[in-house]
């Protein structure tokens, strides 16, 4: 509300007004400046007269420029008026109207005389130039001057209320009283005033509406302001009702809706998101009706409701049947394609639009926003720099903060994040929309670090974090897992109020979850005021993937069901992980029947994650139902999920089947591809496949991938070919910590202790520090040859020099180490010092040392045995480790009371067996075997050995052959072991090739032996794998050192 200096009134009026001093406000409209009634020469010579004093009101009442207010200032002191409450409130209003309430205060404090109107002026000018807590103070201090405010000073100190929001409804509610105790008690125009000032400072809606039901004539404006009211606070329903009740009284009133209640109403209905199309269909024929269509406000309005909720179509068609547009329907347009991801076509409209209406700084703003939505984002890149360039020639880059923002938001999400940086640095005023781009945008370009940094200099500056700069540090923080600092931003978020926001609760909630904090998680939202469909989505996935808490994701799955939400893809794939894990088949099933019922089948990650479920449940016949209903819809992920499907099922020969089904249908095969087959074949020890893998690697050009190098790594040693693995490590350009964990381990495996360790110095000089996998593979290397000393050493370095705690395995690598060495004294004092329980494989280890000890310290061993048996009951190999402890000792009573225990206990030794692959055929033997169709062959050709190696000095070990029978009987029984039986087997055909053999246990010492010399005399290299390592025999001796 501005007040003016004066208006034309009869001249006896005036010399009233002159002779008391006082002025009256009025809301004049615009007039032609009267130039000439005072002329230059008049200005320079004043006349000290009335009608002079008239002519000076009359020049200046509509004045809004610097040079009039300097003017008029200048004659009130040359003709004596300074004092005079008429002219000075005039010079008052023309500073607030050009903005400087600097000046406009000072002429305020040096007036000898005010009235009410000068206060209501200087009041109103603080209002409308953003200038609240100001207008408040003003006003306070008119009310203890003892004046009566008039209804200008009341409605602008209200509006001030308004625009300090929360802070000043005391104040608020403070003039309300005063309002009704003064004859402005039924001013319609200060109740209106009022309803907007409850509205904006109190919680609740009913003191607004209590100012609306106690007017008791209301006019458009009342309708209006409570409508608007009830939209703005997202009660759409109440909105129609008082819509309706508006139109029942306009029947018998002189008032009709007008362009600002359908205004409102469109905003009302687009919020209302179950029937928003009816809605804005009804509303739309009721705006036809009325005659409003061709309204600009009303028709942007429409094009703006329409656009923003995805009705794009809808919204074209009432642009072509407005016949006036302005810059806001274009814009509102574009909004609208900007959110539906159609980008071009936002763009188009610009180029279509932009010189039919005027285009101003926010339609850039929006432009820029669209490219950002191409579905080429490098071409949005492209016309987003052109933009860039134009407006660095208009100057508006540096005119306006929202330009520089929507630029930092273009390039951060088009992935020129050095750009983004570059533009934010330029930028000569930042705001929180500026900084919470810039955060955005780096966590966005998994720029994570720097988006911390980011957020720690905002604060720095003084900045308030807002919600948006809050969630996207967070989400580095979770990226990084960096959960101190997490914790921090959670505790300023309460701070702030910010935890209130449920968009910054779930992004609280996922810290927790990516780093495994399941308690705080689970407080966080409990904690929660308000769910919305990604709470439940990242609390079940943060259940469905901690190993933990797994289980509980069905339960509040259940939860969320019982709740009314409806699953979307995010819940269902989150679920079927869940299940999977648990191996829930019955319940995965009816969640797959949830997902038909919902209409979500044709998803493709929905149905990717039923390919994986099917697959870890065993139910490959429904995986390749579904995958083959995919059709076109088939991704990599789909593919890797039928290979791992088929590998954890053990059909390894589908799994190869599928690789070359790919390559034929050229689809492209990536690392996941590869590396998830070659760890298969690794598994299982196929060379050959492995090598047909590679061979795919290379025709993929994905053999210089540092995953799928790293798997070939793993996969040749895991296959025995050592040196292969060693040469293909040598010439990969870029490794992981895999790579070097995997040769690591590989040289461990191979008995090659000194080139592990050796290795393991090479990492750290090259600066990859060590994890927990790399000191399993160190420790391993160390216990394969006898290194007891320094195992030790490298054991204390992971506290001391690395700062990792020793886990369980690395406790059972220890053990394996001392056990090899047979110092099983020192073994038994290593674990009473373990800061945990020994798990099983540590006491099996025990025992099998103490079975290596021929005996000796039976006691630790039966300690051993009782734990085992205890924590295993139906586990045959603790049976059999006790008797093999015992019989090694001789102790044959024992050895038989060990068996009437593993009889009583009804459990079943697993059978030691051992295969070769020969022409992608597996042979597998057990000991004394009758059942291969060679056996003959394979008799004659064990006999033919036999004999050979006896000349050549070998002699049966009986004390390997744990019976108590006769020296002759545990010969022939040594004979026939398994692996015997396959080196027979493969030597029954004419080859020069290294001989590999496969064992299920660990090799005996008699075999051992005996392969020794069979591999002196066939002059063969022979490979055998067994449970713990694998041996290279080549011209009478063993890699192993007869260390093992």
């Amino acid at each position: 509300m501005r007040c003016f200096g004066g208006t034309s009134y009869p001249r006896c009026q005036r010399r009233l007004f002159y002779n008391s001093r006082h002025a009256v406000t009025v809301f004049p409209p615009p007039q032609k400046l009267l130039h000439d009634k005072l002329s230059h020469h008049q200005l320079n010579s004043p006349p000290l007269s009335l009608e002079y004093h008239d002519l000076l009101a009359q020049r200046y009442k509509s004045s809004s420029s610097v040079r009039d207010a300097h003017q008029l200032h200048l004659q009130l002191y040359k003709t004596g008026f300074s004092s005079d409450v008429f002219l000075s409130n005039t010079l008052v209003n023309i500073y607030v109207r050009i903005g400087n309430l600097f000046c406009a205060r000072k002429l305020f404090a040096e007036m000898p005389q005010r009235n009410t109107v000068s206060w209501s002026c200087l009041i109103s000018g603080y209002a409308q130039n953003g200038m609240p807590d100001d207008a408040c103070i003003l006003f306070k201090e008119m009310i203890s001057a003892g004046l009566m405010p008039n209804h200008y000073a009341i409605g602008s100190a209200l509006q001030a209320c308004q625009d300090g929001g929360p802070t000043r409804l005391k104040l608020g509610m403070d003039i309300h009283a005063l309002i009704s105790k003064s004859p402005f008690s039924s001013d319609i125009i200060l109740s209106n005033v009022l309803m907007s000032m409850y509205s904006n400072c109190s919680g609740s809606i009913d003191d607004a509406r209590r100012v609306f039901d106690e007017i008791q004539i209301k006019n458009s404006t009342s309708w209006n302001s409570i409508i608007s009211v009830y939209c703005r606070r997202g009660d759409p329903t109440s909105a129609f009702e008082l819509f309706s009740s508006m139109q029942r009284e306009a029947t018998e009133l002189t008032f009709t809706p007008n362009e600002y209640t359908f205004c409102s109403l469109v905003t009302a209905a687009c919020s209302v998101f179950d029937c928003r199309l009816i809605l804005l269909e009804q509303i739309l024929t009721r705006i036809e009706k009325s005659g409003f269509l061709q309204d600009l406000y009303v028709g942007s309005a429409l094009v703006n409701g329409f656009a923003r909720y995805g009705l794009t179509e809808w919204a074209k068609i009432i642009v072509r049947q407005m016949r006036n547009m302005n810059v806001v329907t274009m814009n509102g347009l574009m909004v609208g394609l900007t959110r539906q991801h159609q980008g071009e076509e936002a763009a188009n409209i610009f180029k279509e639009m932009k010189d039919m209406v005027q285009i101003n700084a926010e339609s850039y703003v929006v432009l820029l926003s669209a490219f950002t939505e191409f579905s080429n984002l490098n071409e949005g890149k492209r016309k987003g720099q052109e933009v860039h360039a134009y407006l660095i020639r208009r100057e508006l880059f540096d005119f306006w903060i929202p330009i520089g923002n929507a630029l930092v938001n273009l390039y951060a999400k088009c992935g020129a994040i050095h750009n983004a940086c570059s533009i934010f640095q330029l930028m000569p005023n930042k705001d929180i929309v500026s900084w919470n781009s810039m955060i955005s945008g780096l966590d966005h370009n998994e720029q994570f670090e720097e988006a911390v940094a980011c957020f720690n200099t905002m604060r720095r500056h003084g900045m308030v974090p807002s919600n948006f700069s809050v969630i996207s540090t967070l989400s580095s923080c979770a990226s990084l897992g960096w959960i101190m600092l997490g914790r921090q931003i959670h505790g300023e978020g309460i701070k702030l109020g910010l935890d209130s926001d449920v968009s910054v609760s779930n992004a609280i909630l996922t810290v927790y979850a990516e780093t495994d904090y399941m308690n705080e998680c689970r407080k966080v939202f409990f904690q929660m005021p308000e769910y919305d469909q990604i709470s439940w989505n990242s609390f079940i996935g943060a259940l469905a993937t901690s190993e933990t808490s797994v289980s509980e994701a069905t339960k509040y799955f259940l939860e969320m069901l019982r709740a009314g939400w409806r699953p979307n893809r995010v819940t269902f794939i989150n679920i079927l992980a869940a299940v999977s894990s648990l191996s829930l088949l019955e319940l995965g099933r009816q969640i797959h029947t949830l997902i038909l019922k919902y209409s979500a089948f044709d998803d493709n990650a929905i149905e990717n994650a039923l390919l994986a479920f099917y697959g870890r449940s065993g139910q490959m016949e429904d995986c390749e139902t579904i995958f083959s209903r995919m059709s076109e819809r088939r991704d990599e992920v789909s593919w890797n999920s039928m290979i791992s499907g088929y590998i954890h099922n053990d059909t390894l020969h589908k799994a190869m089947d599928l690789v070359s089904y790919m390559m034929q249908e050229g689809q492209r095969l990536d690392g996941f591809t590869l590396a998830t087959v070659l760890s298969a074949c690794a598994s299982v020890a196929t060379l050959e496949r492995g090598m047909e893998v590679h061979a795919c690697a290379i025709r993929a050009c994905l053999e210089t991938d540092v995953v799928v190098g790293s798997a070939l790594v793993d996969m040749y040693a895991k296959c025995g070919k050592i040196d292969y693995a060693s040469r293909f490590f040598e010439l990969m350009s870029v490794r992981n910590m895999y790579s070097w964990n995997s040769m690591i381990s590989g040289y461990a495996r191979h008995g090659h202790g000194q080139k592990a360790l050796k290795l393991f110095t090479e990492m750290k000089q090259q600066g990859q520090l060590p994890d927990h996998v790399t000191f399993v593979g160190v420790l391993s290397a160390c216990s394969h040859v006898g290194l007891v000393d320094e195992g030790l050493e490298h054991f204390k370095s992971m506290n001391e020099v690395y700062g990792l705690a020793p886990r369980i395995e690395h406790f059972s690598c220890m053990a394996d180490l001392l056990g090899r060495a047979g110092d099983v004294n020192r073994l038994d004092d290593f674990i009473k010092t373990m800061p945990m329980d020994p798990n099983v494989l540590i006491w099996r280890t025990v025992l099998g040392a103490c079975c290596r000890t021929n005996g000796r310290n039976t006691e630790l061993g039966r300690k051993a045995a009782k734990m085992l048996i205890q924590l295993e009951p139906q586990n045959a190999v603790n049976y059999v480790l006790l008797s093999n402890m015992y019989a090694a000792g001789g102790m044959w009573g024992d050895v038989a009371e060990a068996r009437l225990a593993m009889r009583k206990a009804a459990v079943k030794k697993e059978a030691g067996c051992s295969w070769v692959t020969m022409k992608d055929e597996v042979h597998v033997f057990v000991a004394g075997d009758q059942t291969h169709p060679e056996k003959d062959k394979i008799y004659e050709k064990l006999k033919e050995l036999m004999k050979k190696i006896r000349d050549a000095g070998y002699v049966p070990e009986s004390k390997y052959a744990l019976y108590d029978v006769e020296l002759e009987n545990k010969e022939e029984l040594l004979s026939y072991h398994s692996e015997k039986l396959a080196i027979a087997f493969v030597l029954t055909r004419k080859s020069e090739l290294p001989i590999r053999i496969m064992k299920n246990l660990r090799v005996c010492g008699d075999c051992h032996t005996a392969f020794k010399y069979i591999s002196k005399i066939v002059n063969r290299q022979i490979v055998l794998r067994d449970s713990n390592r694998f041996h290279h025999f080549d011209g009478g001796a063993c890699s192993c050192g007869d260390y093992w």
